[in-house]
Parts: C-alpha cells; structure tokens; sequence
C-alpha cells in the first residue's frame, strides 16, 4: 500500500521529479557505484577466480563474472544461495559454513579471496578465524568490505545472520596489513542497512556522495571500508 501510495505521488507531481533528475545529471553526471568502482580496480586485470564467502543473494562480485574466469559463491542461508543461483552471478556455488572453507577449498585455491558485508556478522574471535581461513585460500589478494566500526543492524528476510555482532576499525585492519578506501561518503550521514538518517533524503544522498571524494583517502571518516591485503 506505502509502495502504490509513492508511485501515485511520483506520476502527479512527474515534472518536479524529472526536472531534478537532469540537475542532477547536470550537477553529478552519472552516479558512480563507488563500491563496484573500487572492487572492479582490484579484481579485474589481476586475479583470473574469485571465491565469494558469504556472497548472499545479490553480491557485487556478479557484476564481474564475465571478466573473471571463475567466481564461486558460499553461504550458509539457502534461500540467499538460491536467489544468486537464479540470477547466475557465480560459476559455482556451494552451501557450507565459511569457517570451513579453507579446509574444503584447500591452500591457494583462488587468487582472490572475499567477504563483502561478512564479517560484522561474526564473533570478533570468528572474524580473526576467518581473516586466517582467507589467506590460506589465496593466492594473491583478501579483500574485506565492511562498515567502519560498529553499526547496530537487526536480521531481516527471515535471516538471522543479517544481525551486526562486531565492528571493525581502520586502524586495526592496517595493523594487519591491509591497504583501505573509505565507501559511501561521510559516516554520520547513514544507518542501518546504509540508509541516509536525515531528510530529506534526497538532499542528504547527494551531500553523501560528494563527501565520498574526501573519505576515499580518509577511511576513518567513512561509513564503509574496502580493506586489500596483497599477499
């Protein structure tokens, strides 16, 4: 009913909403997907497979499945697994705890190991396992995207490892050797799930945006980190 209402509000007032999106265009050009931007940099030209641990339903790394020789999808929650089998962002998938996965993948397996949005949903002590599970597995890169400490999130899609039980500190990922970019703009600005927590919204989305251009080489101010470790 909310979703009609919105749509209804959009097709009366069309003109506002069109006229803002050329200044928009104007203003911004096309808006870059600063976290698909980032990982497009490190990935493609340098690692021919990629192993996604906890890939979800709808991981990034799909967008570069045909520039990749192989990508392989693991999660623990079918339902996810199956949503990205049906959209056929990996190669391959398989079903399993990714706490497991240097055992049944073996020592540099792949070139380039993953965990996007992963490791905030672990124990700290399951997050170091899993950052050690990651370097056996590869070859030449481990890249960790995750918010820039602490973010509070509840579970959601009937999925009870959406819920958030650690953070993760720019200054602590550095001391285990990883190079890190700030994503999506200035912290305060968003919230659960990275949503823009002042209105109005479309206002403060663009200001997000611009903020980006500073965060990116000032990760402590960012809301996300994209962490790379070259081994």
């Amino acid at each position: 009913m909310e979703h009609s209402r919105k749509e209804a509000f959009k097709k009366k007032y069309w003109f506002f909403f069109s006229a803002r999106d050329r200044i928009d265009k104007f203003i911004f050009g096309n808006l870059v997907n600063q976290q698909r931007w980032e990982l497009e940099k490190v990935l493609i030209g340098n690692v021919n497979s990629v192993l996604d641990l906890g890939c979800g339903s709808h991981s990034d790394i799909g967008y570069f499945k045909k520039k990749i020789d192989r990508t392989v999808g693991v999660d623990l929650f079918l339902p996810s697994l199956n949503i990205s089998k049906k959209n056929q962002l990996h190669h391959e998938y398989h079903k399993m705890d990714i706490l497991n996965a240097a055992e049944y993948f073996g020592k540099d397996s792949f070139d380039c190991v993953v965990a996007l949005d992963v490791i905030e949903h672990l124990k700290k002590a399951d997050g170091y396992r899993l950052l050690e599970q990651m370097e056996i597995i590869a070859r030449k890169k481990v890249v960790i995207f995750t918010p820039n400490g602490f973010l509070e999130q509840k579970p959601f899609d009937g999925n009870e490892w959406q819920r958030h039980i650690s953070g993760w500190e720019v200054d602590e990922m550095r001391k285990m050797g990883f190079e890190i970019t700030g994503i999506n703009g200035w912290k305060a600005l968003r919230g659960e799930r990275a949503k823009i927590t002042i209105r109005p919204i479309s206002f403060w989305k663009r200001i997000s945006y611009l903020t980006g251009l500073y965060v990116t080489k000032n990760p402590k101010f960012a809301f996300q980190i994209l962490c790379v470790k070259n081994l």
